[in-house]
């Protein structure tokens, strides 16, 4: 997590200010619960608010921890300080660390998912837009690289959305998965603390009590949770990969928005690099990192041990605040995109007819003549084209054997663009409705 790839609007989220923010409400709410079943006193509770609008001193509580080695004994300390010894003794009554670092970690994450969300709506909004726009642009479509069959861009901004809009419900699960919080006390069995407390802290937070805690939230929740963002992130280098390979100036099918006065490389003055979507590519890698050690941390010892913490302090913020960064670049990507159609036009004509071939070949086969000889004659001619730059409709009319099975015209009418794109609609109202 670096200021070059990050949003202040998530970095926030995972400051030590928010998050002893976080670590106040659910020791204050706690209180209430308490005092409300007559706990401790009442006075006690309402006295923590004190500290409601109260700065914390986060360096303070750093000098708290060097000596004592423990954040939270530390938090609390230093709230002692705030509100005074004898108001702060009941703080914290029954609970353990775990208690407020998991519940903390999860109304993060929770928070993170509706800044991510809100970024993958751009991105969904960018490709819709983009997809109508060019719903009718015909361009050549590849398999493995190699000219295939004609398609649309309107179609690839089109399953691209598709792809997104999956991601997205993919990250609404995930969120859910992760709302829950825990305030059930050493070992989870509520011995010390009454669930009602749990119930009263998670409502107030926006989350759900974890059904068993074992003291910590159970962490096949958070593999989910990262493994989602994994998958976003995949989806992000998708589309930053097809723009890279058409921005290709052999392809030069659209490329990323070169703005005034910007340079492309310190020794060539002529180059436009995909730069933005090869960053793209490179911060899915980061995000991707996550994932594993996340699967890892699911296995913990007995009820506890805390050997995921150090994990999930780095990959909390740092795949959050990246992922969120690179939705809204890739939105910026797609909104500003700039698409040659001429181009488009000239690379799928490159070869002469020759992506026409299977229209061709199925057109020999309902007129009687085998597969297997269909395919030979086909073939046959399209080879002239990729080895002499023939052109295919010619080599086709040419060819007596051809001939004997389809007439000029026939041979004609399976170059007609339009019969390619005739369910472009169809598609379109399955993806967007």
């Amino acid at each position: 997590m670096i200021p070059r790839y990050s949003r202040p609007e998530m970095v926030s989220i995972w400051s030590p200010e928010t998050r002893f923010k976080i670590w106040f409400e659910i020791e204050a709410h706690a209180c209430d619960a308490q005092a409300a079943i007559g706990v401790i006193p009442k006075a006690n509770a309402e006295a923590v608010w004190k500290a409601r609008d109260a700065e914390f001193n986060v360096a303070r509580i750093d000098e708290i921890e060097a000596v004592t080695k423990h954040d939270v004994i530390a938090f609390l300390t230093h709230l002692a300080e705030i509100i005074g010894n004898d108001e702060a003794r009941f703080v914290h009554q029954g609970m353990t660390s775990s208690d407020v670092l998991d519940t903390t970690f999860n109304v993060q994450l929770v928070r993170a998912s509706d800044l991510l969300l809100v970024a993958m709506d751009r991105v969904l909004a960018a490709l819709k837009t983009r997809a109508f726009e060019h719903k009718d642009t015909v361009r050549i479509g590849r398999s493995h690289g190699i000219h295939a069959e004609p398609t649309t861009m309107g179609l690839t901004f089109a399953r691209f959305y598709a792809e997104m809009s999956r991601g997205r419900a993919r990250l609404v699960a995930a969120r859910a998965e992760i709302a829950t919080g825990a305030i059930s006390g050493a070992v989870g069995t509520f011995a010390n603390i009454d669930p009602s407390v749990e119930e009263h802290v998670c409502k107030m937070l926006g989350l759900t009590p974890e059904p068993i805690s074992t003291q910590v939230v159970p962490r096949d929740r958070h593999a989910m949770f990262f493994a989602t963002l994994g998958v976003i992130a995949s989806s992000i280098e998708n589309v930053a990969t097809e723009i890279r390979h058409m921005q290709r100036t052999e392809v030069l099918e659209a490329e990323e928005f070169f703005s005034p006065g910007q340079k492309g490389s310190s020794a060539m003055p002529h180059k436009r690099n995909p730069v933005l979507t090869e960053n793209l590519t490179g911060l899915a890698r980061l995000v991707r990192m996550a994932v594993t050690p996340a699967l890892e941390n699911v296995a913990l010892w007995h009820e506890r041990d805390i050997s995921h913490s150090s994990v999930e302090r780095a990959i909390g913020p740092d795949t959050t605040v990246t992922l969120d960064f690179a939705l809204h670049r890739l939105a910026g990507v797609v909104e500003k995109l700039v698409v040659y159609p001429e181009n488009m036009l000239r690379n799928m004509n490159k070869f002469k007819g020759l992506v026409m071939s299977q229209r061709v070949l199925l057109a020999l086969t309902q007129a009687g003549v085998s597969r297997e000889d269909s395919y030979r004659l086909v073939q046959r001619n399209a080879m002239k084209v990729w080895e002499k730059g023939a052109d295919f409709k010619t080599e086709l009319l040419a060819d007596p054997e051809v001939t004997a099975a389809l007439s000029p015209a026939q041979i004609e009418e399976k170059f007609d663009l339009g019969y390619h794109t005739k369910h472009v609609d169809t598609i379109f109202k399955r993806v967007f409705g």
